[in-house]
């Protein structure tokens, strides 16, 4: 059998981060066994499903790198299928329509939360013959009988009673189809033969398993997936949690898609202590059958710090070009400073995430205003002016702008004027970075170029000369 899995967002919102590890289990499950990962749209809620919505999910998965083996399907283009299923129920007498009012429904649901019952569908409409031709909705004929069982790849064998599902509608009144009819329709025609996905969809199942029965289509194998908890242990929310809950938030935050993936594949599942998976390790590694059955908390910590070993890790190339996306933000191009691929190497392992490692990487490329007093006071000052123009001097005579040369520059100004080190070190790092974190002295004034470490030394005497007066 070959394994077919999918991921079957709607098109409401953005790709939250709780759709992001469903697609990425199903992702590696499909991987692992040879198999096919299929995308799908489930765009039928018309009022609610945008363009933006269809595009920000579409854009989340390049980011995360979750390839497709098929699709986008949209389930909008697929009404005529649908129908036909819809049609086929009711001639086998496995649907049946129904014309009762909203009033008599919401009556009947009131009388039933009064009598401490579970609100359901009486089946009144059971039994009539109500035309086609008056308003009315189709409802499945749900068993009355008889037991759903559902061996579950995570949660183990869960068992429903027919007796406590009612018959759901599976087409409205306006003739669109309902979510579980065609959820399952979809299954069947794109015979995936793995359903994962979260366990907020548990009470479906059993409705669409006895809806797939009834069309003659096979039971895929199913695995709920718990649910993503914020840190507070609250549900995941946008309205309570704001943009967090977003894949595109954690790009917008500075974070590399493999380390977010490495972090979604450890919320509920894990291999011996190990914490660092590379994707072929998830791909070889990765077990549904071992994703911990209870619901996961966010966990801010532990990602910085996965972010931060990928930043050191992944090769400077890798890291400059998502880099660039975080410099163009900050209005900055890298063409028109050092050598981005030096730059990253010089500042990665001062920066946890991609925007710190920007803002820290500014100065490189473009001049400050001024200088922040509480932060230049220290190091700025009148018994700092005679050694800035001393090295400047020197500076200034450099022919070969080289790490070696500067160093020996920065040396011979030290023992010339009688001071230790960092009595010309911290004066001159911070004329030149304005108090930027930054590697190695000589490092960053080769980095930073000659051009703009002379300028930048003449600006710190100004800013000297102007707070003695």
């Amino acid at each position: 059998m070959t394994i077919r899995t999918r991921f079957a967002p709607s098109p409401t919102g953005y790709l939250h981060i709780g759709g992001a590890r469903t697609a990425l289990f199903s992702w590696l499950y499909a991987r692992k066994h040879g198999g096919k990962f299929i995308l799908r749209i489930e765009d039928t809620d018309l009022e609610r499903s945008t363009a933006e919505s269809v595009n920000a999910i579409l854009e989340g998965m390049t980011w995360l790198g979750l390839e497709y083996d098929e699709g986008p399907f949209y389930q909008t283009h697929r009404f005529d299928r649908y129908k036909q299923i819809i049609r086929q129920l009711i001639e086998q007498g496995d649907a049946y329509r129904c014309n009762c009012s909203k009033e008599r429904i919401d009556a009947l649901r009131e009388a039933q939360m009064a009598r401490k019952e579970k609100p359901r569908y009486d089946g009144h409409c059971r039994h009539h013959d109500v035309s086609a031709d008056e308003p009315h909705v189709v409802r499945f004929r749900n068993p009355l009988e008889g037991q759903v069982v559902i061996d579950d790849l995570i949660r183990g064998r869960v068992i429903i009673q027919n007796a406590e599902l009612d018959d759901l509608i599976i087409q409205r009144t306006d003739g669109s189809p309902t979510y579980n009819l065609t959820v399952v329709v979809d299954d069947y025609d794109m015979q995936i033969s793995h359903v994962i996905r979260g366990d907020d969809h548990l009470n479906n199942t059993p409705r669409q398993i006895n809806i797939l029965k009834a069309i003659g289509a096979p039971i895929p194998v199913y695995a709920h997936v718990p649910m993503i908890l914020a840190e507070d242990g609250a549900k995941l929310s946008k309205r309570v949690h704001g943009e967090s809950v977003s894949v595109i938030q954690y790009r917008e935050d500075g974070y590399l898609p493999e380390a977010l993936l490495n972090y979604l594949v450890r919320l509920g599942w894990s291999h011996g202590d190990q914490e660092v998976f590379s994707i072929d390790e998830m791909v070889q590694l990765f077990d549904v059958h071992d994703v911990n059955n209870s619901a996961s908390s966010i966990n801010t910590g532990k990602l910085l710090w996965l972010n931060q070993q990928y930043l050191k890790e992944k090769p400077p190339e890798y890291i400059a070009h998502h880099l660039g996306y975080h410099l163009g933000k900050l209005d900055i191009d890298p063409t028109t400073g050092p050598d981005l691929l030096e730059v990253v190497q010089a500042q990665r392992e001062r920066a946890q995430t991609l925007k710190e490692l920007a803002d820290i990487c500014v100065f490189f490329y473009k001049d400050f205003a001024g200088y922040d007093d509480k932060v230049a006071g220290k190091h700025l000052t009148q018994e700092s002016a005679p050694v800035l123009q001393r090295v400047m001097q020197q500076l200034t005579e450099i022919v070969d702008w080289q790490q070696t040369t500067i160093h020996d520059v920065v040396q011979g100004t030290a023992e010339a004027l009688g001071l230790k080190m960092g009595k010309v070190a911290m004066p001159l790092r911070m004329a030149v970075t304005g108090g930027t974190p930054s590697p190695g002295l000589d490092l960053t004034l080769y980095l930073v170029g000659k051009t703009r470490t002379l300028q930048r030394i003449e600006m710190a005497l100004e800013y000297i000369d102007r707070h003695a007066a």
